[in-house]
């Protein structure tokens, strides 16, 4: 394999369909594919429930500042929205833990009690060469089953057969300050390599479509190593490290993240080919660490009356240690993938007033969790075009209080920790049932699964909230785990003009993880309750080769949930959705038209929500049109330049945090997304 073709290589295969077809790249004496000229603005499913992408290419709207906002432009996702940067990513309106997030296998938890540090804002999606989605409890191999899906960003080993080298960097500049910088260098020859992949990324406050200007400033970096020896094809070795920071301010939240620290290390391998019947052996270790402070003085002047008046800071940190083993095994018509996985993870905290006087005080810490699971996937090819996938994992889970104390609510005392010292613990299964049929000479595929995926209440829901449901002493005491049932269905057709599939979802949740907020004087609290609830919705898309050079795409999706204790709707779920797609490919030119159409939202729960988010109240309908157009220069240089919310639109998203009164927002408004954004980017290829 040749490095410099990576990533290439990646979108031909992995890019949607729209730009599949339309695009014409340059194939050398070598039979080589070089830069297309296209900017990515949709993507299809690549087999049922799974969709694949390269998220390292050019695509509109203008390049994520971090995973939440490369997942929001995939249907089915949305993000609670908090100006700039560090949304949390929303699937079908399911959030947080029921949306399983990996990171080359490992998961990067968190550390802010109210999320501001979720852990997609320490992902940079353009430094990995793969993005998957699973929709539903539909996998049981990436530990706990996600309930609402399964999100893997991943970096591919290389082999290489001969010595060779590559660098592939991007430059993109754009309104409102935006300064991008990736870069991505490989050297390697049989029996391994070295990869460097690092970005660097800000931008300033951005104005909204009425011209005002809303506090969004934010920097990131990250840089990531790693070194493998793969003496064969089928055997790897490697071993990587990583870090990162950065910072961000915000017009929703009382303080801003002038920290987001992160620490990474990871030791993976595989071992293939090893019998008529063993197909591979494959593991890991990995271990990240988020450091995170917030604070109220370092990206704004600080306001407040009372005890709430002056400089406040306050650090948390998050250790995580995690491995993973697991062996696939061939019969003749029978797939067999089965392993074990572990984790540990531990929560500190500190914070005082007065700038930087947490620095002087000791961490503390308050939570402790530890999983270990077993699982077991099979797929079994059946007479005809058709398969049966099935699969179950067990999970023994446990929880530690260490707190001496917890926060009396509205801005009373601290008081005494009933649970101080508990533990928590909990055996949970999750499984699921799957049937696909291809239809001979209809180039269609059509499939159901029932899944079940029981979770574990994450930290956020054990330890953020002020109180738990009804005769519980605390949220630690009484929050329940949730059990979701959900039946998939769903269909895909391709033929030489059209692409088209469609995904729908019904599932009914026990104990349902809701937050109820309730105002008072001092301020706010909040209750976490167990409630039953109903979910519905679906996705569908197509794209159209309907001339020469010409492609269109077109996409929906729709979420509804119903509390079932009360008939009222559940809260934080997204509006109906619509994406129309135009576009042109000729030679070294491409060019699209992207509009995005979203529904007014009348089904609400006024003041309840999550942990992050609440429902603030009916929202309104917007549209908005994004233009772009590319041009490869030659087989190593492209050009590409855009510009989002043509119109200037001024609009919010549903699903948004209320403004801060510390930058003049009423409290009950939501934040108003970028107005029109122009922007420009170079892509090298050596």
């Amino acid at each position: 394999m040749k490095a410099p073709h990576r990533r290439a290589g990646a979108l031909l295969l992995l890019a949607p369909a729209a730009a599949l077809h339309a695009a014409e790249p340059t194939v050398d004496a070598n039979g080589e594919h070089w830069l297309a000229p296209v900017v990515i603005t949709s993507v299809a499913p690549s087999s049922p429930l799974t969709l694949e992408t390269d998220p390292g290419e050019p695509r509109q709207p203008v390049p994520a500042s971090d995973a939440a906002d490369y997942l929001k432009t995939i249907p089915g996702f949305s993000a609670v929205r908090s100006g700039g940067s560090n949304g949390d990513p929303v699937l079908r309106g399911q959030f947080g833990s029921r949306l399983n997030l990996l990171v080359d296998g490992g998961e990067m938890i968190g550390a802010c009690p109210n999320r501001m540090d979720a852990p997609s804002s320490y992902i940079a999606p353009e430094t990995y060469d793969r993005l998957t989605v699973i929709k539903g409890p539909q996998s049981v191999q990436w530990g706990p089953t996600g309930s609402a899906g399964t999100v893997l960003f991943e970096r591919e080993p290389l082999y290489f057969d001969a010595p060779d080298q590559s660098l592939n960097a991007a430059f993109l500049a754009g309104s409102n300050g935006r300064r991008d910088q990736v870069v991505d260098a490989t050297l390697g020859a049989r029996p391994g390599y070295l990869r460097f992949s690092g970005n660097h990324g800000e931008a300033d406050d951005y104005r909204d479509g009425n011209g005002d200007r809303v506090p969004s400033r934010w920097k990131k970096w990250n840089t990531d190593v790693a070194a493998g020896w793969t003496p064969t094809p089928d055997a790897l070795i490697e071993v990587r490290a990583g870090r990162g920071d950065g910072e961000a301010r915000y017009a929703g939240r009382g303080m801003d993240g002038s920290q987001f620290d992160r620490e990474s290390l990871g030791l993976r391998w595989r071992f293939g080919a090893l019998g008529d019947v063993l197909e591979r052996i494959e593991g890991q270790v990995y271990y990240n660490y988020a450091d995170h402070v917030m604070d109220n003085y370092s990206l704004r002047t600080p306001s407040g009356t009372g005890m709430m008046a002056g400089p406040m800071a306050s650090n948390v940190d998050r250790r995580t240690l995690g491995s993973r083993l697991k062996g696939t095994w061939l019969w003749q018509s029978t797939e067999l993938v089965a392993g074990v996985d572990a984790q540990t993870s531990s929560h500190r905290k500190r914070s005082a007033m007065g700038v930087d006087a947490y620095h002087g005080e000791p961490r503390v810490k308050d939570a402790e969790f530890q999983r270990y699971g077993a699982f077991a996937e099979v797929t079994r090819r059946l007479d005809g075009p058709a398969r049966l996938i099935g699969g179950a994992r067990l999970d023994r889970h446990t929880a530690e209080d260490h707190r001496a104390s917890q926060s009396g609510g509205m801005g009373g005392m601290p008081m005494a920790n009933p649970t101080a010292g508990d533990e928590r613990r909990d055996t949970l299964p999750s499984g699921f049932l799957r049937y696909e049929r291809d239809l001979p000479g209809r180039g269609a595929t059509v499939y159901a699964g029932l899944g079940h995926a029981q979770r574990f209440p994450d930290y956020w829901e054990l330890f953020s909230a002020d109180a738990g449901p009804t005769g519980s002493v605390n949220a630690f005491d009484g929050v329940e785990p949730e059990k979701t049932t959900q039946l998939d269905l769903g269909a895909q057709y391709k033929s030489d003009a059209v692409d088209a599939w469609v995904s729908a979802y019904v599932g009914r949740i026990e104990d349902y993880i809701l937050f109820r907020y309730r105002s008072g004087m001092m301020g706010s609290t909040s209750q976490a309750d167990n409630v039953d609830a109903r979910i519905m919705g679906g996705e569908l898309g197509a794209t159209w080769r309907f001339a020469n050079h010409w492609s269109s795409d077109a996409s929906l999706a729709y979420a509804r949930g119903e509390n079932r204790d009360d008939g009222e709707p559940l809260p934080q779920i997204p509006p109906l959705e619509g994406r129309l797609g135009l576009n042109y490919q000729r030679g070294d030119w491409s060019a699209a038209a992207l509009a995005r159409l979203v529904d007014a939202q009348h089904r609400i729960d006024a003041g309840n929500g999550t942990v992050v988010g609440r429902d603030l109240g009916d929202s309104s309908g917007f549209a908005t049109l994004a233009l772009n157009g590319a041009w490869r220069v030659n087989r190593s240089l492209r050009l590409s330049a855009g510009v989002d919310n043509l119109f200037d639109r001024a609009y919010a998203e549903h699903l948004n945090l209320a403004g801060n009164a510390g930058f003049g927002f009423p409290g009950n408004r939501r934040i108003n997304e970028p107005g029109r954004t122009v922007w420009a980017r170079m892509d090298l290829t050596f």
